[in-house]
């Protein structure tokens, strides 16, 4: 069965598949949960479960009670083509750079592989959900199926300008009984309060080491067991993180963060920093490149509040305890949950759109001791 292919969360799955089985599904629906925790894949299911022309449930009722999808039909099919996030968006984004000048300023992102599901990706330069993008769901939300059971509407993240949100209100004040909406966050906290209480909040949570080892086992077989659980321990819990890790990328990455660090605390010589800083540049490469270096900053500011702990869950990469361990005894609470806030603000600056390398350069900047 399809849903089965769905990696951990089983309850959640399970609630979901009641839920659709009894026919009260919620209207708007946040899933959260860590990037790589299967948000979209999920929601992508509920999809075609909604709108499958053949589903095996009713086809077979002894067999199994709960709603699933057959993965076959067209419904499933032209729905199926959304699953690669990354590159139909980027496939969007390329479209929209042929357009004229003037068209181009007026076009919003959108994914539509059926004509009754509508993917609503974050919006560039600022990757964030627009207020044209909402326009756009409130105008076709109301019309009936074209050709499936279910209108479905995903945002794919939660970071929305401030009158897009407040546009969405309208339509969660009053949804059409044909259609749902899922809302994507890692933090549902990230949304409106308005928001969220008229919606459902489905968490999906991490995953342990031992299940998604055990699952890098089964999907990377090619991978050494060191690999595998250097990955596991990595990937924070996340399945999708795990199943596309790039070792490579993320050494590049805790290398450049134990240089942020290090330059903060020993105000040394910065020609180190300017060489790392000046690599994280503009475009969508650079973004993923940028978020998986922040994650690693998180990770070390982590660890060097704890500095005693030798747990596998706080040190992902055993080897670097040495260096950590020199890095604490500069690092004091107070300076460390400074340096939280200032990392947060960079975060937010981002999605504004500000220059990274001049972010990260600051960022540093102001966490010296003098």
């Amino acid at each position: 069965m399809p849903f089965s292919d769905f990696h951990g969360n089983s309850e959640a799955v399970s609630r979901i598949r009641e839920m659709l089985g009894r026919g009260r599904f919620p209207h708007a629906v946040i899933l959260s949960g860590p990037a790589g925790s299967g948000k979209y894949a999920l929601a992508t299911m509920i999809a075609r479960a909604m709108n499958c022309l053949n589903p095996p449930h009713l086809a077979q009722p002894a067999r199994n009670g709960l709603p699933d999808f057959c993965g076959e039909c067209s419904n499933c099919a032209r729905i199926a083509q959304m699953e690669d996030l990354e590159s139909r968006s980027a496939e969007a984004v390329e479209a929209r750079e042929g357009l004229r000048e003037t068209d181009k300023k007026e076009t919003r992102l959108f994914i539509q592989t059926h004509p009754d599901v509508l993917v609503i990706p974050p919006d560039p330069p600022q990757m964030m959900i627009k207020v044209d993008q909402v326009r756009r769901v409130i105008e076709s939300i109301y019309f009936r199926p074209a050709e499936g059971k279910e209108r479905v509407f995903i945002f794919t993240d939660s970071a929305f300008m401030k009158e897009a949100a407040n546009s969405l209100l309208k339509v969660l004040e009053e949804p059409p009984e044909f259609a749902t909406m899922f809302l994507l966050a890692e933090n549902a906290g990230e949304l409106l309060p308005t928001i969220r209480s008229r919606s459902m909040v489905l968490p999906l949570k991490s995953l342990s080491v031992q299940e998604i080892e055990g699952y890098l086992a089964k999907h990377r077989p090619e991978w050494r067991a060191q690999q595998r659980a250097l990955v596991a321990r990595l990937s924070e819990g996340a399945v999708g993180r795990a199943r596309n890790f790039d070792l490579a990328c993320c050494s590049a990455a805790r290398e450049h963060a134990l240089t942020i660090l290090k330059t903060a605390l020993r105000t040394g010589e910065h020609s180190e920093l300017f060489k790392v800083t000046e690599t994280y540049r503009a475009g969508a490469e650079g973004r993923e490149k940028i978020e998986l270096l922040l994650r690693r900053l998180y990770s070390l500011l982590q660890h060097l509040l704890f500095p005693q702990a030798t747990s596998q869950e706080l040190v992902k990469n055993t080897y670097l305890l040495p260096e950590l361990h020199r890095l604490s005894q500069a690092a004091d609470f107070e300076w460390l949950s400074y340096a939280s806030e200032r990392l947060n603000e960079v975060e937010r600056g981002l999605r504004r759109n500000l220059l990274r390398s001049l972010s990260l350069d600051a960022f540093e900047a102001a966490l010296e001791r003098n």
